[in-house]
């Protein structure tokens, strides 16, 4: 695999999978341009010190840590799994998945009509789940005997076949349309940015590595963002910013005429439905507002 990536560029791995649209997506609005052949596990991306290539995110870690790639994104749930949190550095985490902003929880699920109402009643019990190695250690820790057994997928059919079952949710929504219920939570996961530690001490990699976590983070800082631009009467300044978030502060610049001011400023998105009728209220003008792709700090 070495062989098929140029020493010269930054190997990068992207998940495969659930997460690969949002992956794509999110380095769109980074700035990376990231396109995919039919069936080809080599992405182009409009970066020549970058060289991508798609693995599943549950591989990802291991391939990092043993040097096969530079870097990689994947979930903090599949470096536990893998036991690769000392063997690699995380530059930054990446608050995304693939169906919300919510962090993945991976969950001890039974039916609705079993007794089991704590870990310990499935002492002598079969669990089926992918995350085996990191149910094995949790079940340990609690001095359970159980027989965990690794799931190739539908799991949730197999709370009812089996006595129960742990695996990933973002809202809940599939373990409820099973008639599942949670019994207890035994990791939360976000997607991290990782590196491996040889590539992490190369300055020109790390450099790399640093920038583009910058861009990433400031295209998820941007996601539930807009910017609003208006026109404001001089006079009624004072009062126009008064409804503007505290936290915010917004750029003021003079107009050609005098009796004017252009007020701007970047504000949470669901905030904006409530404030374009005040502001208007309040004398406002000209009322702008737009997406934005990155947001730095």
């Amino acid at each position: 695999m070495t062989d098929l990536l140029p020493e010269s560029t930054l190997r990068l791995g992207l998940p495969s999978g659930s997460l690969q649209s949002a992956t794509i997506d999110l380095f769109g609005r980074a700035g990376y341009h990231v396109s995919i052949q039919d069936r080809s596990v080599f992405p182009r991306i409009d970066d020549d010190k970058l060289s991508a290539v798609l693995f599943r995110a549950q591989e990802i870690s291991r391939y990092v840590t043993d040097g096969i790639i530079d870097c990689g994104l994947t979930g903090h749930d599949w470096v536990v799994e893998n036991g690769n949190e000392n063997d690699v550095v995380e530059v930054c985490e990446l608050t995304y998945s693939r169906a919300s902003s919510n962090p993945v929880r991976w969950v001890l699920a039974v039916p609705e009509e079993s007794p089991v109402r704590k870990p310990e009643d499935l002492g002598g019990k079969i669990i089926a789940t992918e995350l085996v190695n990191t149910a094995r250690r949790y079940f340990k820790s609690k001095g359970v005997n159980v027989t965990v057994e690794f799931s190739w997928g539908t799991t949730e059919i197999k709370a009812r076949l089996l006595d129960g079952i742990i695996e990933s949710t973002e809202t809940g929504s599939s373990l409820r349309a099973n008639n599942l219920r949670i019994v207890d939570t035994l990791l939360t996961s976000t997607t991290r940015f990782i590196a491996n530690k040889e590539a992490w001490g190369t300055p020109w990699k790390r450099e790399k590595l640093e920038n583009m976590a910058m861009l990433l983070r400031g295209a998820i800082e941007a996601r539930a963002k807009v910017g609003l631009k208006m026109n404001v009467p001089e006079s009624r300044l004072t009062e126009v910013i008064a409804f503007l978030p505290a936290e915010k502060s917004p750029t003021v610049s003079r107009l050609a005429d005098s009796a004017w001011v252009a007020v701007e400023v970047i504000l949470e998105e669901r905030q904006e439905r409530e404030l374009i009728p005040a502001l208007k209220r309040a004398g406002a003008t000209g009322i702008i507002t737009y997406p934005l792709n990155k947001v730095i700090p």
